[in-house]
C-alpha cells in the first residue's frame, strides 16, 4: 500500500493530472466564497509591511509593564538605601515603606503607559527630552546639591534616567548619553564624589 502512494504522488517535474484554465479555476473560486470571506486590510500588497498591528490584549500589556516595574522598584529602593549610607545614615524599614508606598503607584502608572506607546515616536521623544532634563539634574545635585536635597531627590531621578534610557531606542539612548556626557565634560562636573 505504502508502494502505491508513493507511485501516485506528483513531484513537481510531472503535469497534473487535470488541467484547469485560468477562467474556469476564477469561476470556481468565486463559486465557492473563498474571496468573500478575505477582507481588504486582510490582503499586503507587495511593497506594504505589516503597518497595522493589532494592539495587544490588556493582561499582555499589564505583564510587559510588570516586567519592568519590579526591577525599576527595586533599582529605586536600593539607590534610597545606598544614598543615605553615603551620607553615614541608616534608613530605617519604615522610613524604606514609606518611600515606596508613595513612589511605587507613580512609577507603575509611569512604566505602564511609557511601554504601552513605546513605539511612537512622540513618546520616544519625550523620553528622549525626560532623559536630558533628569540625567544632568542628578550630576548637578551630586556635585552641588545637598546632602539633604541629594537624599530625597537621587534616588527618583536615577531610576527615572534609567528606564528611560533602558526604554529608548538605541540610537536616542546613545545620542543622550553621548549630549549629558558632553555637557558632563564641558561644565566640570564628577560623576561621583
Amino acid at each position: 500500500m505504502a508502494r502505491n502512494r508513493q507511485k501516485t504522488q506528483t513531484t513537481p517535474a510531472q503535469k497534473p493530472l487535470l488541467e484547469i484554465s485560468e477562467d474556469e479555476q476564477w469561476r470556481l473560486i468565486q463559486e465557492a466564497g473563498v474571496l468573500r470571506k478575505i477582507t481588504e486590510s486582510d490582503i499586503q500588497k507587495p511593497g506594504e509591511t505589516a503597518g497595522n498591528v493589532e494592539p495587544l490584549p490588556l493582561a499582555e500589556e499589564i505583564f510587559n509593564a510588570v516586567v519592568f516595574i519590579m526591577p525599576f522598584t527595586f533599582f529605586l529602593i536600593m539607590m534610597d538605601i545606598l544614598i543615605h549610607q553615603q551620607y553615614a545614615l541608616q534608613p530605617t524599614v519604615g522610613e524604606v515603606a514609606r518611600r515606596l508606598l508613595t513612589n511605587f503607584p507613580i512609577l507603575s502608572i509611569f512604566v505602564f503607559y511609557t511601554t504601552r506607546h513605546k513605539a511612537n515616536p512622540r513618546t520616544q521623544f519625550a523620553m528622549f527630552i525626560l532623559s536630558l532634563g533628569v540625567g544632568p539634574r542628578m550630576i548637578w545635585l551630586i556635585n552641588r546639591g545637598s546632602w539633604l536635597v541629594n537624599m530625597r531627590q537621587c534616588p527618583q531621578f536615577a531610576t527615572i534616567w534609567l528606564y528611560t534610557v533602558v526604554q529608548l531606542n538605541l540610537n536616542w539612548a546613545v545620542l543622550s548619553l553621548v549630549m549629558i556626557g558632553a555637557w558632563t565634560w564641558f561644565t566640570g562636573m564628577k560623576l561621583g564624589l
